[in-house]
């Protein structure tokens, strides 16, 4: 507790804001923190693969915070794992921005989702905060088209992802970003959502501290 205390005084000298990835295990948190930080973290298609948080530094511009990797959520998670997860618990709280990747090419991505939720409400406490949800591996989502004159009605399994987003997807506007981590597809896209949304938390936390937002041109320092 004293540890974690110190870390946090420091992060707040230092005008640190971290943000945290959550999401169900296996979702592909890990490969995203590596694809984002070259972090060189153990990524691999198990469960619980990743066993404590990791925390690395991110610059995007000239603007610099703090990324967690956290340990995957599952549903039901046994009591006595509870103090296991402590580190991610803490981690969750302490955040200034959760990053929610979910993987979309999951037949109950949806279900996940809820699970994910609702230990965060539950466990974390951290329903007011702000929220990214990133969809992870588009690369391998996959929908079985329909034949034309099939005239029964479309099952989840004949959506297409462009439909997908059609759908309660299209309300979340910009706090929601379709992204393969294992592909680099649209990861500069993120980078982006990233640095909009960590930058309207520090104006607003440290206020005095917006020089780190200004861009010069060459030609006017001339």
């Amino acid at each position: 507790k004293r540890h974690r205390e110190v870390t946090r005084q420091h992060r707040e000298k230092n005008y640190s804001l971290t943000a945290a990835i959550v999401g169900y295990t296996n979702a592909g948190k890990s490969t995203l923190l590596n694809r984002l930080t070259g972090a060189g973290i153990l990524a691999e298609n198990k469960l619980f693969a990743t066993l404590d948080t990791t925390v690395r530094k991110v610059i995007i511009d000239n603007l610099p915070f703090l990324l967690t990797d956290t340990v995957g959520f599952i549903r039901k998670l046994p009591t006595h794992l509870v103090e296991s997860f402590k580190s991610t618990l803490d981690e969750v709280r302490d955040a200034d921005l959760l990053v929610h990747v979910v993987d979309i090419s999951h037949p109950s991505f949806e279900e996940q989702i809820e699970i994910v939720n609702q230990t965060l409400h539950e466990v974390c406490n951290s329903s007011n905060k702000p929220m990214i949800i990133v969809f992870n591996k588009i690369d391998a989502f996959s929908y079985v088209e329909k034949d034309p004159d099939d005239l029964s009605p479309k099952t989840k399994k004949n959506i297409s992802l462009d439909e997908l987003k059609e759908t309660w997807m299209a309300r979340m506007n910009e706090n929601c970003i379709f992204i393969s981590a294992k592909e680099k597809n649209n990861i500069e896209e993120l980078k982006k959502l990233l640095y909009e949304r960590v930058k309207e938390i520090h104006v607003t936390r440290f206020p005095y501290n917006d020089f780190l937002f200004q861009k010069y041109d060459e030609e006017e320092n001339i």
